[in-house]
């Protein structure tokens, strides 16, 4: 949804939307399921991707993810709302493991491959195909970037 990020390309997740409705506490039967939500997405662990990412040359803008539950594809209007709301990418994943994650208490950094442009942002033609294509682009820098902070964690140059 960002003309700066195209398919292929990596964004790292400052903030999330949960647009689905949905929610992976739902039954949780303890007040345990009040997870705060402020840091979901922490900003030590993002800047030590924003500078394994530097490292190794991967743009890695920033940007917040909205999450539908799928397996559609979103509508223009959807795309148009979500938009409205702040978001800068959408996907089908990715939000519940990051509020399971909190519920846990990990601390959580997220990167999402741009697969496609949502509705009628491109002449792109938005298809299953199209996104199993462009998936591996985005894993192979993913790969890269994940294995460099790794490498400065295990260092110690990097404290995440």
């Amino acid at each position: 949804m960002r003309a700066d990020i195209r398919p292929g390309d990596l964004m790292l997740l400052s903030d999330h939307i949960n647009f689905s409705g949905l929610n992976p506490l739902i039954g949780e039967k303890t007040d345990a399921r009040f997870v705060p939500m402020g840091d979901a997405h922490d900003p030590g662990l993002r800047a030590a991707l924003r500078r394994a990412a530097e490292a190794e040359g991967v743009a890695l803008p920033e940007g917040v993810y909205a999450w539908y539950s799928g397996p559609s594809f979103e509508t223009p209007a959807e795309i148009r709302a979500i938009r409205t709301l702040g978001a800068d990418a959408v996907g089908m994943s990715t939000v519940p493991e990051v509020i399971l994650a909190r519920f846990l208490g990990l601390k959580v950094a997220a990167a999402s491959t741009i697969t496609n442009m949502a509705a009628y942002l491109s002449d792109e033609k938005i298809s299953h195909e199209h996104t199993k294509a462009m998936a591996p682009l985005g894993a192979a820098k993913l790969d890269r970037v994940l294995r460099s902070c790794l490498r400065s964690v295990a260092a110690g140059s990097a404290i995440i």
